[in-house]
């Protein structure tokens, strides 16, 4: 799944620091002893090393599901569905009753026979709500035994990305459709079906859907069969699934179009809205490219007939793409390349989006945790693989930086008192759903590209191709995953990915005095643990961190650290960098000389050094390690040359800069006239429009030195936003969304008006989303209560209106937070349940007011269960550290700025 909650992978850091404006300163283990065993097509039985011994589950352990054969009708038009399912189980102990997973589902009936042949017995349901679990009881106790269980029900379609879900849009001739989409993970197959909806009850899925006559059908499986049916409607039979997960089952319905092609005897296709067809071009040739890729790395084929990517309009406040086994789903803002909206950036995203969620059709789906402790090993997974895939096809995008990018993304989380282990315990739904974080995705990924380098690619990729061979259609934990690695040759990998998998927090390697004889330095490397919250006030842990360092024009040492202490020995006299490459998840403290030394051999650097370099030491001055002026000079060092992701990442620092002093406007225009300095240059050296054959890294830098420079209210960059919207017709498509964020900035009433017009009369979906979210972009208080007003009306959509409260919160986070709260059962309608947590935090994370935390802290106590506060503690935490953080930065820059004016 790719997460909403997070920045995309290719938005830089000076968009992100647009984009989020003042918030930048500086149920349980399961077992799979009793997974039905393969038998069909080809599947081989889980061996007895792939079954894991239950311990506590959510479920009674009394019977174990076969296979399910599901058929549903659909009213679109009023919101519901019936169903019918069979379900073939086993019961493993004798029982009166079973209990399986329903969700918001109405029991018209229910009965039981043996499988065998005899009297069928009806079943009477008892449904709990709080635990989303339906009894059913049946006269007489059922003995162990194969039997048949089959249900009729009713259930409602969601407007939000839940369970079986309804997105509108318009059609190319403008008139309004509706279309029908299903997502289940974490736990939301149980709103669609009764079923054992966890993720160890692997088995076979027959799905039917009796749909209108004129729409489209999918399924991860290709249809089997199609029959005409009375009244319009056709029966549309999907062919059987293999061994999977309840959360991977996928069915939509709609008004759609579909291209296709065949790569490496596999159908790879898009379906999206009719009339779309050519924006999908871009995802299908990527596909194609990425399946081939993956078939070698794997070493396991693709092993299912087709595998579709489907596009849905509107958006998600949860999650972006989802891999439904053979039927991913995406949501079209990243998906289709529309040339009138869709920037450079946003191309690149729907290569990386679509190398996530492929990743997953292998780790994730083919192979499955046990449970949701060891999501990482899904989502984090995934992560890396899609930026080694990006690096693989597209070293031009700078992928080396972009892992660091997500490194820094983990770290900035992890040093908080409110982090987590990557493999963490979930214990209840809401648990679940908040699983997807960035521990999950960006530390996952940056444990793995360590672990990856401490053992070597191509030992890596043996460990891995073993562990899909050996454990494929089963379940597993993390440790079977290092079990395989070390099993091709990763001696030691276990003790290094145990530390950094099982305890939080960040390691700190205190870099002592060196001393350099013989042509080699030497050092002492002290371990301790850095906290953004809790410097100097917490007991460190302890890690084996793997180390390379280098001073330069040398070959890396590498050694693992062992205990607090360890000494270091690199060839050369030169600066010395500790963690070249940045490949390990660390921050440094240099002694001051060392960084000064270091900041002067800046540009020889490599870009992922140097993006390293920049964020690790801004880190340890604004959490009070070291001061803040050394980490000022090194911004100041970034040469206007250096790689556009390392430009933009010291644009995003100088934004952070100017949002700090929101409140002193002389210091204010100290920043700016830094920021035009130093960048304006750039964007004349580029220029403000696209040329034929740029570099790529240019063209993805222009709409972040656009919006920034706007943002700072740079003369020739508001001219020349006022010349294109006077011509809106004349603005490049790549760069509309930069251009018409400067204006929504800025606007006035009469501006405001205007860009409403433009969002009521676009009919393209990805468009209209965009500009409906610009409507929330401004810094005038009074258009942002209008668009605070626009989103409870019908008038957006049901998916779009919670993204344009996100964007009021983005400048004015007191007042959407206020707004929410004030209208929570209306805002609460907007956002899919699995996301409402952390959808209300976020909208006050970027609050400069302490009155922020008591509103969060009361919402919580009246509203969230003490086991599933972490989204609005991690917020509360980080408002209340960065408010500690607040005065002695401002004194600090202010210092800084009037040493150094621009």
């Amino acid at each position: 799944m790719s997460p909403r909650g997070r920045p995309h992978r290719h938005v830089s850091s000076a968009r992100r620091s647009v984009m989020r404006s003042r918030s930048l300163l500086p149920l349980l283990m399961l077992g799979s002893a009793l997974v039905c065993p393969a038998a069909a097509i080809g599947q081989p039985a889980a061996t007895s090393e792939d079954r894991i011994e239950s311990s506590v589950t959510q479920l009674p352990r009394t019977a174990i599901p076969r296979h399910y054969r599901v058929e549903v009708t659909p009213d679109a038009a009023n919101l519901r569905f019936t169903g019918t399912v069979v379900i073939d189980l086993d019961v493993v102990k004798a029982t009166a009753s079973l209990t399986l997973n329903a969700k918001e589902l109405r029991f018209q009936s229910a009965a039981i026979q043996p499988s065998t042949g005899g009297a069928s017995r009806p079943g009477r349901a008892t449904v709990d709500p709080a635990t989303e679990t339906a009894t059913l009881a049946f006269p007489g106790t059922l003995a162990p035994g194969r039997y048949r269980l089959t249900i009729n029900y009713t259930g409602t379609i969601n407007q939000q990305a839940t369970g079986l879900f309804a997105l509108d849009s318009k059609a190319p001739d403008g008139t309004p459709r509706r279309s029908l989409y299903t997502q289940f993970e974490a736990a939301d197959a149980r709103a669609f079906v009764p079923s054992w909806d966890e993720p160890d009850y692997k088995t076979r899925w027959d799905l039917s859907a009796i749909v209108p006559a004129a729409q489209m059908a999918i399924g991860n499986m290709p249809a089997a069969s199609t029959q005409t049916l009375p009244n319009g409607t056709k029966r549309v039979t999907f062919a059987t699934t293999p061994l999977m997960s309840s959360y991977l089952l996928f069915f939509a319905t709609g008004d759609f179009g579909r291209i296709a092609k065949r790569v490496d005897n596999t159908e790879v296709a898009v379906t999206m809205s009719r009339g779309n067809e050519a924006k999908a071009r871009t995802a299908l040739d990527a596909e194609g490219e990425v399946l081939t890729y993956y078939n070698r790395y794997f070493g396991t084929r693709y092993p299912l007939p087709k595998l579709e990517n489907v596009a849905g309009p509107g958006q998600s406040q949860f999650f972006g793409a989802m891999e439904n086994w053979g039927a991913i789903f995406t949501f079209e803002r990243i998906l289709l390349d529309d040339p009138a909206i869709t920037t450079d950036a946003e191309r690149q995203e729907i290569f990386g989006v679509q190398a996530h969620e492929m990743a997953h059709q292998w780790f994730g789906d083919l192979v499955t945790m046990a449970w949701w402790d060891d999501l990482w090993l899904n989502e984090g997974f995934a992560s890396w693989m899609a930026n080694k895939t990006e690096q693989h096809f597209h070293p031009e995008w700078g992928g080396d930086v972009e892992h660091v990018a997500s490194r820094e993304a983990a770290l900035g989380i992890d040093a908080l008192s409110t982090t987590h282990p990557i493999v963490q315990q979930v214990r209840t739904v809401e648990q679940a759903n908040q699983a997807f974080d960035t521990i999950t995705y960006e530390k996952g990924e940056s444990v793995i590209a360590m672990l990856e380098g401490f053992a070597g690619a191509d030992v890596w990729q043996r460990g891995i191709q073993a562990y899909i061979a050996r454990h494929q259609y089963g379940n597993t934990r993390s440790d079977d995953l290092w079990s395989a690695v070390e099993g091709a040759g990763a001696k030691g990998l276990t003790r290094i990915a145990h530390d950094f998998t099982l305890q939080p927090g960040v390691p700190l390697l205190r870099v002592g005095p060196a001393s350099c004889s013989g042509g080699v330095t030497r050092v002492t490397l002290t371990q301790d643990q850095y906290s953004e919250d809790r410097r100097g006030r917490l007991k460190p842990l302890l890690w084996h961190v793997p180390v390379r360092a280098m001073t330069a024009g040398t070959t890396p040492t590498t050694l693992v650290t062992v205990g607090p202490v360890t000494q270091l020995s690199a060839a050369g006299c030169g600066p010395l960098l500790v963690n070249a490459g940045q490949t390990g998840y660390f921050r440094t403290l240099y002694q001051p000389q060392q960084l000064a030394a270091l900041t002067r051999a800046f540009t020889s650097l490599s870009p992922a050094d140097q993006y390293g370099l920049l964020n690790d030491n801004s880190a340890l001055s604004r959490s009070g390690y070291q001061p803040v002026a050394p980490s000022l000079d090194l911004l100041a060092a970034v040469p206007v040359d250096a790689q556009r992701k390392v430009t933009a990442s010291a644009l995003g620092k100088w934004l952070g800069l100017y949002d700090l002093f929101s409140d002193q406007p002389a210091a204010r225009r100290l920043v700016a006239a830094q920021i035009e300095r130093r960048f304006k240059p750039l964007l004349d050296q580029i220029g403000m429009a696209p040329r034929a054959g740029e570099p790529i890294l240019d063209a993805t830098m222009r709409p972040s030195l656009i919006s920034a420079l706007g943002q700072v209210g740079d003369p020739a960059v508001l001219a020349e936003s006022r010349r294109l919207f006077a011509s809106p017709g004349t603005i490049p498509g790549a760069l509309r969304s930069a251009w018409l964020g400067v204006i929504a900035y800025g606007a006035d009433a009469a501006t405001w008006d205007k860009l409403h017009q433009f969002a009521q009369s676009t009919t393209g979906s990805v468009e209209r989303t965009t500009y409906y979210q610009l409507l929330g972009s401004t810094k005038d208080e009074a258009l942002a209560r209008r668009a605070l007003a626009l989103a409870l009306t019908p008038e957006p959509g049901a998916t779009i209106s919670s993204g344009m409260i996100s964007a009021v919160a983005r400048e004015h986070p007191e007042l959407a937070l206020d707004f929410a709260l004030a209208h929570l059962a209306q805002v609460r309608a907007l956002v899919d349940s699995s996301g409402w947590s952390r959808y209300l935090a976020q909208l006050g994370s970027g609050s400069d007011q302490p009155a922020t935390i008591a509103k969060l802290d009361a919402y919580a106590t009246a509203h969230v269960a003490a086991s599933d506060r972490k989204p609005i503690e991690q917020v509360i935490t980080r408002i209340r550290t960065r408010l500690g953080e607040t005065a002695r930065l401002k004194t600090a820059s202010l210092a800084w700025l009037n040493a150094h004016p621009a």
